[in-house]
């Protein structure tokens, strides 16, 4: 896959989560008009690309522009779209999403979402000096990718990057991945929820736990410092594998003050070694849509 300049992007993406649809269109690397729509959890393959079609069209796609498709989920190499979390698009069985995009809208390529977002961070983003750069996501659940000598890691089946689903010492619950006791069970937000369910706080989602941690309730900041240290153990157990020396955090959870400081506390008790530079992603809700387009125009000009 070639590396395209950030200037030299032109087209459009798509990028579809558990909770919204963007599409944007993008000229000399930056978003200039983007829209959204919400996700319907429950729908099927096809009503999905209807609506991510409905959003290309009021941008003015025509057939063939070049088009990068971001989805939450796994892509396998074949562009086949797998849920991978039981709690989020559970309509998603295989289906040949690339196929679908290609035959409707006459080109695209797709990705997972965090993995999209990691390829622009580490392009263009925060990862942009970087030689051995993972992006990790904390949001309702726990995401990434990985981009080592600026090639991000991918893999046939299209599990590399779902760094999440990594088990986790400081975890004891199930996973929506099927797991036990991973990193995403505890750090992400149905896992804080969940324990603060446990801790007797029952309908309190993430957002409410971080409020009442910041107002000093105890309960709640012993759950907020719990995800934090499963997300910086995480991190050390990623650099003794692949030598990682940026790693940048995005997500709702991942960029929520403080959380950063609590992970370099986590971190600085770890040898020198396995202390990458931590710091925060700089391309918000522009990354997935960039590097989906990135990888799109990429594999078109190998």
């Amino acid at each position: 896959m070639k590396i395209i300049q950030r200037d030299a992007l032109n087209g459009f993406a798509a990028d579809l989560g558990g909770t919204k649809i963007a599409a944007a269109r993008i000229e000399n690397g930056k978003v200039v008009e983007r829209l959204l729509a919400p996700t319907d959890p429950a729908a099927g393959p096809e009503a999905q690309i209807a609506a991510i079609r409905t959003l290309l069209d009021q941008l003015g796609h025509s057939k063939g522009a070049p088009l990068g498709a971001a989805v939450t989920g796994r892509v396998d190499r074949a562009g086949a779209w797998h849920a991978v979390n039981s709690g989020t698009l559970p309509a998603i069985l295989g289906f040949p999403l690339e196929q679908e995009l290609v035959r409707a809208l006459g080109a695209a390529t797709c990705l997972n979402d965090a993995a999209a977002a990691a390829f622009a961070e580490g392009l263009f983003g925060a990862g942009a000096t970087s030689d051995s750069f993972a992006y990790i996501t904390v949001s309702t659940g726990v995401g990434g990718g990985l981009v080592i000598g600026n090639r991000l890691v991918s893999s046939e089946n299209g599990l590399a990057g779902h760094v999440g689903f990594v088990s986790s010492r400081h975890a004891n619950g199930p996973c929506g991945s099927g797991r036990m006791a991973t990193v995403e069970s505890t750090a992400g937000g149905r896992g804080i929820a969940a324990a603060a369910a446990a801790a007797g706080h029952q309908g309190v989602d993430a957002r409410a736990v971080f409020l009442a941690a910041s107002e000093g309730q105890d309960w709640a900041d012993r759950i907020v410092a719990t995800s934090a240290r499963a997300v910086a153990t995480l991190i050390g157990d990623l650099t003794a594998i692949l030598g990682l020396d940026t790693v940048a955090m995005g997500g709702s959870i991942g960029l929520a003050p403080g959380y950063i400081e609590r992970m370099r506390s986590v971190l600085s008790d770890e040898p020198e070694l396995f202390r990458p530079r931590l710091v925060l992603a700089e391309l918000g809700h522009d990354a997935p849509l960039i590097g989906a387009l990135a990888a799109h125009l990429g594999k078109e000009n190998p």
